[in-house]
């Protein structure tokens, strides 16, 4: 489960979350309200998201820092390019990490504390 996420997963989770209020997934708002939580678990040790929510900080961070790797003034459309490969593969990002916290909060949810009786 430790895996990172992968561009065309990323993308792909994009395609099926704009999908999936049509077809009973989580909306679109239920994953943006578990983004507090799924952060606040991670920093407890809780969940496993934390190397996935430092690649989505960097690419946040990217996205509106004034400096580009691609400038927009001299390269125009390839200088747009990047950033929108950028939102496009943190919006999938965002949209596969949140699904996949889902899940786990109602495995976890269904889990009934306790010890093992032997």
């Amino acid at each position: 489960m430790g895996k990172t996420l992968k561009r065309s997963a990323a993308f792909s989770a994009l395609a099926r979350a704009l999908a999936a209020g049509s077809r009973g997934g989580p909306s679109l708002g239920a994953r943006l309200a578990a983004l507090p939580r799924m952060i606040r678990a991670t920093t407890r040790g809780e969940y496993d998201g934390g190397l996935r929510l430092a690649l989505m900080t960097a690419a946040t961070a990217y996205i509106v820092s004034p400096i580009d790797l691609v400038p927009e003034i001299p390269l125009a459309i390839f200088g747009l390019a990047d950033d929108a490969v950028m939102v496009t593969w943190l919006a999938g990002s965002v949209l596969a990490e949140t699904e996949r916290f889902l899940e786990w909060e109602a495995r976890r949810s269904s889990v009934i504390p306790g010890h093992v009786a032997s």
